[in-house]
């Protein structure tokens, strides 16, 4: 089999002798600065092409600019699957690679060498590079697609994750709240119709919002009607023990953010701020535009806690009803980096200010 060469000249054609152009993976850039940015900014291109693995398609673009940087006849990259990518004519192989696989070890015959890839010190795949080239140079290329490799299944791990954060945040509602709200539900449908129907609606848009299904983000519009619909069904279980303030400027509500990204801070402060007081307590939410930004505030009245055990809770180091301040603290640091998440400020017996910092618009975070 002959894969296409974008560089080939058809037999037959006239032609004068071109200078082979020299690799620039196993050599001193001979133009300095330069060339170095260009074989970084190429062995980037690479890096990305193999973010899904061997098996994707856009593993083919990673062997052409390998070819490139090695100055060689042909690569093929292998997977354990028998996928195969190649850029200049494909050789016969098979051979070495199944040497490779059986001793993970180099293998060679003439000028083609085939090289192990391995992620975590396990078989990952074959790189198998013919023509003159540096030994060294093919081992650099393999260490540095295994590399790649790697990198592409931490990536892949880190999305499986928060999607299993998402998943555990969904799966958070809390029992003791659900049956609470439909016995309150049920006390009204004798004595007030309208206020149970109502709260039927409620109680509906709060479980519909936590099992949604579709996309990874919403609007704030779209979380804080989650958030009042919970806020109305506390509010018939507590009665008179619960107050609330809402205000949320205009120019914020098309904010997209990712689902159940306020809820559970609304949550964890009825909780804990309101639900556990014999006199009960407020909680107050609000939301303004500070320049490029977009702050909520959760803020409750309750006990509050120590600066040390709020340090605790953002780190990992906290247990229950934290782990949901966590994960969302987590979730809003991987979409928007590093400089977003939540402040929490509080001490004991001074209540707690959940503060949410994030950016009013982020390429790719977009509500559906």
């Amino acid at each position: 089999m002959v894969g296409a060469d974008p560089g080939g000249v058809a037999a037959g054609d006239a032609q004068l002798p071109v200078p082979r152009r020299r690799g620039l993976l196993g050599r001193r850039a001979a133009s300095g600065a330069g060339e170095s940015m260009d074989a970084l900014a190429t062995g980037i291109e690479i890096a990305t092409a193999l973010r899904d693995g061997l098996a994707a398609p856009a593993a083919a673009g990673a062997t052409r600019r390998l070819r490139g940087l090695l100055d060689a006849d042909a690569v093929g990259l292998i997977g354990l699957d028998g996928a195969r990518t190649w850029s200049g004519h494909e050789v016969a192989a098979d051979a070495l690679v199944d040497d490779v696989l059986r001793t993970d070890r180099r293998a060679a015959y003439g000028d083609v060498t085939a090289l192990p890839l391995r992620v975590r010190d396990e078989p990952a795949g074959v790189l198998v590079v013919a023509g003159a080239v540096p030994d060294a140079a093919v081992r650099k290329a393999a260490d540095f697609v295994s590399d790649a490799l790697h990198r592409g299944r931490l990536e892949s791990s880190a999305d499986a994750a928060e999607q299993a954060e998402l998943r555990a945040l969904r799966a958070e509602i809390s029992p003791h709240f659900v049956y609470n709200a439909l016995t309150t539900i049920a006390s009204f449908v004798r004595s007030d119709a309208t206020r149970a129907r109502e709260l039927l609606l409620d109680f509906a848009l709060y479980i519909r919002h936590n099992l949604a299904r579709h996309g990874e983000y919403t609007t704030l519009a779209g979380e804080f009607r989650a958030v009042e619909a919970y806020l109305a069904l506390a509010r018939a279980v507590l009665g008179e023990r619960l107050r609330v303030q809402v205000r949320i400027a205009p120019e914020v509500l098309p904010v997209a953010i990712p689902f159940l990204a306020l809820q559970p801070l609304v949550e964890n402060a009825v909780q804990h701020g309101v639900e556990h007081r014999e006199g009960g307590g407020s909680v107050q939410v609000s939301g303004e535009a500070q320049g490029e930004d977009c702050v909520i505030a959760v803020e409750d009245d309750g006990p509050g806690m120590s600066p040390e055990r709020a340090e605790d809770v953002l780190a990992g180091r906290g247990t229950g009803a934290s782990l949901g301040l966590l994960n969302v603290d987590r979730r809003l640091r991987a979409v928007f980096g590093a400089g977003y998440g939540l402040v929490i400020e509080t001490a004991p017996g001074a209540g707690t200010r959940v503060v949410v910092r994030v950016p009013r618009f982020h390429p790719g975070v977009v509500a559906t």
